[in-house]
């Protein structure tokens, strides 16, 4: 690609209130791009080189968006010009009611003249009319916004964002346009915080009544709270690198919230309302380059697993009727209090633990399957209740009171699939912890050590999408259809099987972790165990090393209707891996 860029801004200025702008930012300098590889491109987005330059960013807008796939009828600026008229009419553009697939509290004018701010609600209203099957679109505003400071009509503007909503690369996510992908996207969020921000991911836990409710609201951090300067330099590399680039940024920021809050008391009675403060003032603390820094210093999934993730959500939601905005159940409403009860752990215990299961199984009450006080100290006897239920979770106490346990994602029934030999089975969503004395949790070690495997062909570089990236069609597909093939070891280039023992078991023994030592290992009679490091978890013993089980049980979610609390659908079949019926499998160790 070959951009020249004139030192005037008159072309591309028409919508720009240029005393908002920050001009020092701006060069006046004629500046040229040449590139023709797609990596240098990437590098000369992340570094911002048509950051300082109104008229070359505007043509790199345009060309990058003229290169997106697109269907074969796509709405042009001479559909626009055609029923702009027809559609808005002349009434003040202010007084245009928006279509109810965007948030009307949230358009954001960044540093749009008056002309600009009326032809946003315009150009909505356009997109409505042309894309009837948009049915939530939050971000849309803000897309629009930003591309008119970059447009020298509405026209043009509109165009654009046509062919960002009408991008047929199933590989290639730009903007959420159903409820179903954007609350998928908040689920995953909130898996990736719980990964990747952990210290934050304490905090939301400990001072908010919903955590989920928190993670929803991190497109509006990006596309609706950040000042223009920002999102300008997001969306630079957004365009080249696609949607992960978002959960980066919105990573990052949740990260800088943390430290820069860290020990301090909340500004107001909301973590939410503290987070959009922060994020919106950012300036103070935080420079565009030092949060693109950030974003990409995580080491973060491959946009393969992520993807994988995200459909595992969407398939959730979809399995639970959740196509249409609806409010849910939170984690503190998911653990009962009136109905929960343990001689391990407290409720808010539990609510810590439940905070640190994917989003997709966390959203239910545990209830009793299986109890070695009715029903012996049995194994086959525990396999037989807790079978068909995934995932599990085990706790354990032990005799000097210490409290570990661990999350298993994969259904005991898989430890036949070796027949009579021990094998492992699960996925990398699986974790083991402790609880007393200190709380620690061990997760899979590739998480944190992702140099310890790769994904094959997979690419960090988004801009090669169009000739090379992962299809929907080449997903690996779950032979049984569940709900957790995120992270399944298949799908890594494991150096070691050791990295990847995550759970067996068989007439003698239940183990969880493995190589060079076992995370967890408890015999036949559920009476005694041990524990140690493995290389599976790089864990430290998560309690004394041998201990001895005095209680064991096997618990499952409620089953009642089809919705719960706040009409959020339950899950109702029993031996199929629904959101709504999780399992829990608690292991009770003599006091």
């Amino acid at each position: 690609m070959r951009f020249a860029s004139p030192g005037a801004m008159d072309e591309y200025s028409r919508f720009v209130d240029w005393d908002k702008m920050d001009m020092s930012a701006q060069s006046q300098d004629t500046k040229e791009l040449t590139c023709t590889d797609l990596h240098e491109l990437k590098q000369l987005a992340r570094q911002g080189y048509w950051a300082k330059n109104h008229s070359l960013r505007a043509k790199v807008y345009h060309k990058l968006i003229s290169n997106i796939p697109c269907r074969t009828v796509t709405p042009d600026a001479n559909v626009y010009r055609d029923i702009v008229v027809k559609i808005t009419g002349k009434r003040n553009s202010s007084s245009l009611p928006l279509p109810e697939f965007v948030d009307n509290s949230l358009i954001p004018t960044y540093c749009l003249n008056a002309e600009g701010i009326g032809a946003v609600r315009k150009i909505i209203l356009c997109i409505a009319n042309q894309f009837p099957d948009i049915s939530f679109c939050p971000a849309l505003p803000s897309v629009i916004a930003l591309l008119l400071h970059y447009s020298k009509d509405e026209a043009e503007c509109f165009e654009q964002v046509c062919r960002i909503l009408a991008c047929n690369d199933p590989s290639r996510r730009l903007i959420d346009q159903t409820f179903l992908a954007f609350e998928s996207s908040c689920m995953t969020f909130g898996d990736l915080v719980n990964k990747y921000c952990q210290a934050a991911h304490k905090l939301m836990v400990a001072v908010s009544e919903d955590v989920l409710e928190v993670y929803s609201d991190w497109q509006r951090w990006l596309f609706g709270e950040l000042p223009m300067a920002y999102i300008a330099r997001i969306f630079d590399v957004f365009l080249v690198e696609g949607y992960k680039v978002l959960y980066r940024v919105a990573l990052a920021l949740l990260k800088f919230f943390h430290k820069v809050r860290a020990g301090q008391p909340m500004e107001s009675d909301s973590i939410q309302q503290d987070i959009r403060a922060f994020v919106r003032d950012i300036a103070k603390s935080v420079s565009p380059e030092r949060l693109l820094e950030k974003a990409f210093a995580i080491r973060l999934f491959s946009r393969k697993e992520i993807q994988l993730l995200q459909m595992a959500n969407e398939k959730a939601l979809q399995q639970k009727g959740i196509t249409v905005k609806q409010k849910r159940q939170n984690v503190h409403l998911a653990v009962h209090a009136e109905n929960f009860k343990s001689e391990i752990v407290s409720v808010k215990e539990m609510r810590d633990i439940w905070s640190w299961i994917p989003e997709r199984f966390a959203l239910c009450q545990p209830l009793l399957l299986f109890t070695t006080l009715e029903h012996g100290c049995s194994l086959s006897r525990f396999y037989s209740h807790s079978e068909g239920h995934e995932p599990t979770l085990l706790l354990i106490k032990t005799t000097a009171k210490e409290v570990c346990g661990a999350y298993l994602s994969t259904d005991w029934s898989e430890r036949r699939r070796g027949g009579n030999k021990l094998s492992f089975f699960g996925t990398g969503e699986c974790f083991v912890f402790r609880l007393q004395p200190e709380v620690e949790r061990y997760e899979w070690v590739v998480i944190k050590h992702p140099e310890l495997a790769s994904t094959g062909s997979e690419t960090e570089n988004h801009a090669q999408t169009a000739s090379s990236t992962l299809s929907s069609s080449s997903i690996p597909s779950d032979p049984s259809d569940r709900l957790s093939p995120f992270l399944a070891a298949r799908h890594f280039n494991l150096p070691s099987k050791t990295a990847s023992m995550f759970m067996a078991g068989s007439s003698e023994c239940i183990i969880v972790g493995g190589g060079d030592g076992q995370a967890l290992y408890l015999d036949a009679d559920l009476n005694h165990g041990r524990t140690s490091h493995c290389n599976t978890f790089n864990n430290q013993p998560l309690c004394s090393e041998s201990f001895q089980i005095s209680i064991l049980e096997v618990k499952k979610g409620r089953q009642e209707t089809n919705l719960g609390v706040n009409g959020f659908p339950r899950r109702t079949r029993d031996n199929t891996v629904f959101p709504g019926v999780f399992s829990v499998v608690r292991f009770l160790l003599r006091s």
